[in-house]
């Protein structure tokens, strides 16, 4: 009986052992296919060329190889005068009566023929192979070689300069192969790698191996992976989720309760007013670019939605706008938008937070709103602070918004502070539709930072699309709350 027990105990420990395991082994494949997307971001904008230009990591070698040139230079001034001789008696001696066993001008030469060579490939011509500056390196250290042999150094008293500036010249080109070979040349093709890929699979998305993955093991993640975002209130995950719902409650918070923390600056009558006169503008601003004719069609999806730009002057470059048909009554739909605009979050995957800041009237308020890291982490977190407007203007329903400073709320940790130049959720109505709309959305959107073009535009596109496969299921839900 005892030998039966120890079998059932022994079996039962194997079997724990090896559950623990699999779930160890299955949380660290996770976190290895996770990881490399958010280190290597940093890498990828390092090695980037966008619109043509050359990306950080080989401008960086150019200055470097600059800074070689200059270095060697002074230093050679230095060696000049601590021996006593004056600029013009040096320039004699040791460059228009050279000789290699008393100048050291030579050395110059050298640098300043390697500057030249470097930034000839790697600058104008863009080469991408470190033959160039293993050749210019070895030739550089074979000519010094040579020259510590050559040179007469009975005539130096004290020659410490002459020995850093040989040893300078030495070790600098070094350094300048090495950083071309590990830095420059790998971080520019995995980042060239990286964007082909991107250009060959437009339809892929644009969170891949993090978002798709999130969404897809959401209801077997275990509790620890959960975390609150950042800088939440405490116990915030205790809020009331009716408020979230479709048809939970209407009506503004107070300001302060809108971020639960510290009570908000309370607005003057003047800024009440600015505001106000903001909005207005605001609204014929988006009814202009609802009507405008200088829209063009970026692409057509598959189901029926249409992606347009437009190229506008700086600062507010290209705007965009998804227009698609959605199951729900124009009026309806962008009352819900804007009066449940707290509840975005529980819809809309690509924001993390939604609050009111602050009320103005029943039509104009002001949000916050914050974004999770998109691009793999290419595109980190952002977050917005908008003036929202909503009227009818025609036959639009139009909810609008755009950026406004905001100096009772600082930046965030990790956040970069965003703006939208112009947006706006139109609804329009459909001929002998009563149940049916045409939505649009118009963004223009400064993320901020140094950000290659096309992660931009994939992010934008991206964002487009999902908008809207997530409005029309929220339009299905309030439809089958209404019932």
């Amino acid at each position: 009986m005892a030998e039966d027990e120890r079998q059932i105990r022994a079996a039962a420990e194997t079997l724990l052992s090896g559950s623990i395991n699999s779930q160890r082994s299955s949380y660290t494949q996770q976190s290895i296919t996770r990881t490399p997307d958010i280190i290597l971001s940093e890498d990828l904008i390092a090695g980037a060329m966008q619109n043509g230009r050359m990306s950080n990591v080989r401008r960086f070698f150019c200055l470097f190889v600059t800074f070689d040139l200059l270095l060697t230079f002074l230093m050679w001034l230095i060696c000049t005068m601590i021996a006593g001789e004056s600029l013009e008696s040096a320039f004699m001696n040791q460059v228009v009566h050279y000789h290699i066993k008393t100048s050291l001008f030579d050395i110059v030469m050298a640098a300043i023929c390697r500057f030249t060579v470097l930034l000839l490939f790697y600058a104008l011509l863009r080469l991408n192979h470190w033959i160039i500056v293993a050749l210019t390196t070895a030739t550089m250290c074979a000519f010094l070689i040579a020259k510590v042999f050559l040179f007469d150094w009975s005539t130096c008293n004290q020659p410490v300069f002459q020995v850093l500036l040989i040893l300078t010249s030495f070790v600098l080109p070094w350094v300048e192969a090495w950083f071309f070979d590990i830095r420059v040349f790998p971080q520019e093709t995995q980042a060239r790698n990286w964007f082909r890929h991107f250009a060959e699979n437009e339809r892929e998305p644009l969170l891949r191996g993090v978002t798709s993955e999130s969404r897809q093991y959401t209801s077997i993640e275990p509790p620890g992976t959960f975390f609150t975002p950042m800088d939440s209130p405490d116990h915030s995950d205790r809020e009331d989720e009716s408020a979230r719902k479709p048809g939970g409650s209407k009506g503004f918070p107070k300001s302060n309760e809108a971020l639960g923390s510290k009570p908000l600056a309370k607005l003057t009558t003047e800024m009440v007013e600015d505001y106000k006169r903001r909005a207005a503008v605001l609204i014929q601003y988006c009814h202009n670019l609802l009507q405008s004719e200088d829209w063009q069609i970026e692409n057509i999806m598959s189901n029926g939605d249409i992606i347009f730009y437009m190229d506008r002057p700086k600062p507010e470059g290209k705007i965009l706008k998804i227009v698609g048909t959605i199951n729900a009554p124009p009026s309806i739909l962008v009352d819900q938008l804007f009066d449940e605009i707290e509840s975005l979050p529980s819809w809309n995957k690509l924001v993390t937070e939604s609050k009111k800041l602050q009320y103005i009237d029943e039509n104009t308020d002001i949000v916050y709103q914050a974004t999770s890291p998109q691009g793999g982490g290419i595109i980190g977190a952002r977050d917005f602070v908008i003036l929202r407007h909503r009227i009818q203007y025609g036959n639009y329903y139009i909810n609008s918004g755009t950026s406004v400073p905001f100096s009772s709320l600082p930046s965030r940790s990790n956040v970069v502070r965003a703006e939208n130049g112009v947006s706006c959720w139109a609804a329009e109505k459909l001929p002998n539709e009563h149940s049916r709309c045409r939505f649009t959305w118009i963004i223009n959107t400064n993320l901020k930072g140094w950000i290659p073009q096309k992660i931009v535009d994939k992010s934008m596109y991206t964002a487009l699309v999902d908008f809207m496969s997530y409005v029309r299921k929220y339009a299905d839900d309030i439809q089958r709350a209404s019932i």
